[in-house]
């Protein structure tokens, strides 16, 4: 079943500057679908327009069949997360305080939380394994802990799709892996990812989807196998790209390939 589907959704910051041209993507459920590309193709904008807090100005965005716009931004939030690259806040909130955040679109004006909300937000925060550190300062803790802390804010949200961008940015591998692994069992409860990223081998690893992009438009759509390939990967890139494959001529890590040779 078909979640979220952007038809044929272009935009513009400036006229005849196209930042997506004729952009066309339907997200299923228990899906984790990757957005890959250099910088400026247009992935963050397309996540941005998917989310609803950026209209497109061409195509449309469908919510479970119906008009992603034409729904109220609280009934959008409780239905599409969007998920920051990492960011600091000015006061140091504890973790339990940012992903209470995730519970204002279920809220009345100027209402509370509740107890209801209250066991929402631990068990979101249990799912992505920060149950020790939830009085701790979200300023306090590791890259990957305030990675995963956001994540956690979008699943008490309790949507049906997150949108992230750039989770892994600035990890280290160690909680890249941490990242990832969490996003992968969630897809397996009920949640759908879209990912934008840089990483061609974290696609390779944990995508079922995956769409290649360049200066804003789709150059390749469809399962990992079929779409990080040499070609598609060094056209996208610009740049030459090897892909390596196992005994089984299975792909296991996408590099650069040495102009040199070596």
């Amino acid at each position: 079943m078909t979640l979220l589907e952007a038809r044929s959704v272009s935009y513009s910051y400036i006229a005849q500057q196209a930042v997506l041209s004729d952009v066309s993507l339907a997200v299923p459920d228990q899906s984790v679908i990757y957005l890959l590309g250099h910088n400026g193709c247009g992935k963050t904008t397309l996540l941005e327009i998917l989310s609803g807090i950026r209209p497109p100005q061409a195509g449309s965005v469908r919510l479970n069949g119906h008009d992603l716009y034409h729904i109220s931004s609280a009934r959008r939030a409780q239905r599409v997360g969007l998920v920051p690259q990492m960011h600091l806040p000015v006061f140091a909130y504890t973790v339990r305080d940012v992903v209470m955040m995730g519970r204002t679109p279920h809220l009345r004006l100027f209402g509370t939380p509740g107890a209801r909300d209250r066991a929402i937000v631990d068990a979101a925060i249990e799912q992505v394994g920060l149950a020790a550190l939830r009085d701790r300062p979200y300023t306090g803790l590791s890259g990957g802990e305030r990675q995963l802390t956001l994540i956690a804010r979008g699943l008490a949200q309790q949507t049906e799709v997150l949108l992230l961008d750039e989770p892994t940015a600035h990890l280290d591998p160690r909680n890249q892996h941490r990242v990832l692994e969490t996003v992968s069992q969630l897809a397996g409860q009920n949640v759908s990812f879209v990912i934008s990223s840089h990483n061609p081998n974290s696609a390779l690893l944990y995508a079922h989807h995956v769409v290649v992009m360049k200066a804003g438009r789709i150059v390749a759509d469809g399962r990992p196998a079929e779409v990080l390939t040499e070609p598609v990967l060094s056209t996208a890139y610009e740049m030459p790209v090897e892909v390596i494959y196992n005994e089984k001529n299975a792909a296991r890590a996408i590099m650069p390939r040495r102009t040199n040779g070596a």
